[in-house]
């Protein structure tokens, strides 16, 4: 499908979708189209008054739950709330290029959030979940690699966009082993991943470093594309017909504006050994491990 947009989207009456940081940019957007097409979309974001702003904006059934992803006693009490069904999750939260943070339980912040709090979310849900996994990556992720001896930065020099890459990059990685295990226990579930493009969203007004910044919001004034045209790869990942572990992407100028279509990524978003040693160290950092017997069961 080569034209996709959100009237393509059929009807998902009936279908429950979460989606994370669901209250502004793509998110909100995504959620917003996905509502209008009858879902029950759960907007699981950081501050609930400004989710219940967004979902007030939108039409069709959308609740609102807390969740800080920034925060594993956050996710833990968010998933064991949760307790009805989960057709699509859709990991979009995410924060760029903040200066030096750490989360509540001690983690690069964009490493701790980006990645460690959706690899938390994913397992903790996923006996409930029934279709598929979505996660947002993005191009950052060409540019990515996995310091596996210094994952949080605790002893090197903090470099704002190279974390942001790593964790775009284990997103990918993410994806991939959770799909190799999907399959191995014989799960209809399947994982893909998306990647908006260049989109003017918030992620872009962070208190990054001031040049970062700079470059960032130049950038995104020549290239980017509405928060609309920027979801429409993840609403693509979310319910078109593809194998699991694709990955979407837009199909224009390096892949920063278009319509969506199935596009590559990094070789390092290729390393099926690295994706392992990277969700064993996930399950080690978080506590949180994948539900095989949970699934095997179902």
């Amino acid at each position: 499908m080569t034209t996709f947009s959100v009237s393509d989207i059929p009807s998902l009456t009936g279908r429950t979708v979460v989606v994370t940081g669901g209250n502004s940019g793509i998110g909100r957007a995504a959620a917003r189209a996905l509502a209008a097409k009858d879902a029950h979309v759960v907007l699981a974001v950081r501050n609930p008054e400004k989710g219940r702003e967004a979902a007030a904006a939108m039409t069709g059934h959308v609740d609102v739950r807390q969740l800080d992803l920034a925060d594993l006693a956050s996710i833990h009490a968010f998933a064991e709330d949760f307790t009805e069904p989960v057709d699509v999750l859709i990991n979009n939260a995410g924060v760029m290029i903040p200066p030096l943070s750490r989360t509540a339980d001690g983690f690069e912040l964009q490493f701790g959030t980006n990645h460690l709090g959706h690899f938390a979310l994913t397992n903790l849900l996923l006996p409930r979940i029934r279709e598929r996994v979505v996660t947002v990556s993005s191009g950052a992720q060409r540019r990515g690699s996995i310091d596996f001896d210094d994952l949080n930065w605790e002893r090197k020099p903090y470099k704002a966009m190279a974390a942001y890459a790593q964790s775009k990059l284990a997103n990918l990685l993410f994806t991939s082993e959770l799909q190799r295990r999907l399959a191995e226990v014989g799960s209809p579930v399947i994982a893909t991943a998306a990647h908006p493009g260049m989109a003017a969203t918030n992620l872009l007004s962070s208190d990054g470093q001031s040049r970062m910044r700079s470059l960032m919001e130049k950038a995104a004034l020549a290239l980017a594309q509405s928060d609309d045209a920027g979801a429409l790869p993840t609403l693509y990942a979310a319910v078109v017909d593809v194998s699991g572990d694709s990955y979407v992407g837009p199909n224009g100028f390096m892949e920063a504006r278009g319509k969506p279509k199935l596009v590559g990524r990094s070789a390092n978003a290729q390393d099926a050994e690295a994706a392992r040693r990277l969700w064993d160290i996930s399950e080690e950092l978080t506590g949180v491990t994948f539900p095989r017997h949970a699934l095997q069961s179902a």
